[in-house]
């Protein structure tokens, strides 16, 4: 890769450098002086018999790797110029003098365009209205890449996992066809990325079709193998904190090198160390995750040893910010520690997993000041930056960033509408299934005790699937909020499709009903909270089926937080059994409930959207939003 982007640039270059093809200029005029950048030269600026000006064969606007290099250049041009009569030789010395003194090439300016969380989004208004679609995100990275032939485009995670359907039926093969005919550069997995587990997540890199899944290899003719399979993707996953535990080694790079006229940067690309807290245990399973400030401290003096000074963090963790996309006031989070603690060399910091949009200042390990940046979910927006880099420290003297919004207007690019065409007409059939009706769009928003109405229906749903003596005799089921990915909209009619179930729960979990005491169904309630686990992320409130309530109190120790736990109005018991529903992530302790992995007498049961589907259609009428009245915040 490496090489490749070294000739695209010398390239970009000589294009620059090109005489223009038509007359600039009338031969025998003069139009004002020289300028070298903003420095006037006191030169004038003939135009030669072949229409071009002396400013015109001088490509101070072009970008220099060094200051060398286009001092040789203004002597060689200069010196032509001389020899034909369009300058004197005073003149040429004040073009060199001018040329030295303008610092053209002492400094490159190079073009990032970032984004995270795109989660397969490929299909505009899927899963939400105001999803852009892939081809809008495309048209604004090509714009800013047209800007500067120095660029770079890259992913701080979850490119890929939870993704609707359009993508997902797919096993998410369009998201990397679309990513590849972008052409971006870099991904930094996030725990998204290990939904499916590590050898999915490496056939995502390297190619090839799934080998049981009959939608795999399904692209088209341009977008695959010349053996007809998938083809993988074409730019860099990173893991520089996920190792295999039996060797070691990271399973992707640590991270990836771009050069820019001889000036590198290095993009350090991780996922968040608490990523198997989060993932089902099947996802990561043979796979260690480090402390991310720590794994990239240890890579500065591999980097420094390779002359590298400009270095680039994606990591896929984040922070919650004020202000929005005009200014950062604030920021907290674990994005927060994180940077605090980074060796000084790190120059910049990429973020994502909380899919906020934030542009702001963190202090890194000496005091000074980071740029950290995020930019929200789904493709909606983009980090628009900026570096300048020393081409002699090769360091990175200054970062400018903006996060700019994709927009749900903006013209689509014809390179990547035929390829969400072509899946959107193979997934329309499964996807447009009518499944049920309801009465009203039911919201995933949680009220301020952290229930939602949507989260209330498919608890009901979970509990109607494994109530039955021979489903699993469950008395109440519980659904992790982090498994309910986008609100079900209102149809005409109401009628709710099997594509918008699967927009809502994408992951494909199996229910399972255990066996778990009272005691135990408090300390799973008690793990909600996200500061009784030491973290700074979001609290995790399950969400809870029909006839099971309890109150929690924010002010309260961790550990007593929760009260007043009642099964059809009864509290329950802490010595005794009861039948608990949850989906399969949830049974193996995913979302940090570690109890649940202890619950006894294990019945396996439909796949999450299968009883979903079965809910809505036990009632015709159509299934109304939740209450929101099961849990109580004090």
């Amino acid at each position: 890769m490496r090489s490749t982007l070294t000739a695209l640039a010398a390239a970009s270059l000589c294009l620059a450098l090109a005489a223009p093809a038509s007359a600039a200029c009338t031969p025998g005029t003069v139009s004002g002086n020289v300028n070298l950048g903003t420095l006037a030269t006191a030169v004038p600026d003939r135009c030669g018999a072949d229409g071009l000006s002396v400013d015109d064969r001088i490509a101070d606007e072009a970008p220099w790797g060094n200051q060398a290099a286009f001092l040789a250049h203004v002597g060689n041009v200069s010196l032509a110029l001389q020899r034909s009569g369009l300058i004197s030789a005073t003149e040429r010395v004040r073009l060199q003098i001018a040329a030295q003194q303008s610092g053209i090439g002492s400094t490159v300016k190079v073009q990032l365009i970032s984004f995270n969380d795109f989660h397969g989004y490929i299909k505009p208004g899927e899963g939400s209205s105001a999803n852009p679609g892939v081809a809008r995100l495309a048209t604004r990275i090509q714009a800013l890449k047209a800007a500067n032939p120095l660029h770079a485009v890259v992913s701080a995670g979850d490119m890929i996992g939870a993704s609707p359907l359009t993508s997902a039926l797919f096993k998410d093969e369009p998201t990397i066809e679309a990513m590849n005919r972008i052409g971006i550069d870099f991904n930094a997995v996030g725990n998204h990325e290990f939904d499916e587990g590590k050898a999915e997540l490496l056939r995502m890199q390297h190619g090839g079709n799934h080998p049981t899944d009959p939608y795999t290899g399904l692209g088209l003719p341009q977008d695959k193998r010349p053996d007809g399979q998938f083809a993988g993707a074409k730019f860099g996953f990173l893991a520089a904190n996920v190792a295999e535990a039996l060797t070691n080694k990271t399973l992707f790079p640590a991270y990836g090198v771009k050069d820019f006229l001889g000036n590198k940067v290095a993009f350090i690309g991780m996922t968040l160390e608490g990523t198997p807290t989060i993932v089902s245990p099947a996802g990561v399973a043979g796979l260690n995750f480090a402390d991310e400030a720590d794994t990239v401290n240890a890579l500065i003096p591999q980097l420094r040893a390779q002359g590298i000074r400009s270095i680039v963090v994606l990591i896929h963790e984040g922070g919650l910010a004020t202000g929005g996309l005009a200014g950062c006031p604030s920021i907290s989070g674990a994005i927060v520690d994180i940077v605090n603690r980074l060796d000084p060399e790190v120059d910049l910091v990429i973020s994502g997993h909380t899919h906020q949009a934030y542009n702001c200042l963190v202090n890194k390990a000496n005091g000074q000041p980071v740029r950290v940046t995020s930019s929200g979910s789904n493709g909606r927006n983009l980090g628009d930056i900026q570096l300048t880099i020393d081409t002699r420290s090769k360091d990175v003297t200054a970062v400018s960033a903006n996060i700019l919004t994709t927009g749900t207007t903006t013209a689509e690019d014809p390179a990547l509408t035929d390829l969400v065409a072509h899946y959107d007409s193979l997934s329309a059939v499964p996807k447009a299934r009518v499944i049920g009706k309801i009465t009203a769009a039911i919201s995933r928003s949680t009220n301020a005790a952290g229930e939602s109405a949507l989260g209330d229906v498919i608890a009901d749903a979970q509990l109607a699937a494994t109530h039955g003596a021979g489903t699993g005799a469950a008395v109440v089921a519980f659904m992790n909020p982090g498994g309910i990915r986008a609100d079900l909209p209102f149809n005409a009619g109401g009628l709710v499709t099997y594509g918008d179930a699967f927009t809502v729960q994408p992951f494909g979990n199996s229910l399972v009903t255990l066996t778990l005491t009272g005691a135990q169904i408090k300390t799973m309630l008690e793990t909600q909270f996200a500061n009784c686990l030491g973290q700074t992320s979001f609290d995790r409130i399950l969400q809870v089926s029909a006839g099971f309530s309890y109150t929690w109190t924010a002010a309260n120790a961790c550990g007593s937080k929760v009260s007043q736990i009642a099964i059809g109005g009864m509290p329950v018991n802490p010595t005794s059994s009861y039948r608990v529903t949850v989906n399969s992530f949830l049974a193996d302790g995913g979302d940090a409930f570690a109890v649940l992995a202890q619950g006894t007498q294990r019945l396996g049961g439909a796949v999450d959207t299968d009883a979903f589907e079965a809910y809505l259609l036990s009632q015709p009428a159509g299934v109304a939003p939740g209450p929101q009245n099961r849990i109580t915040r004090q």
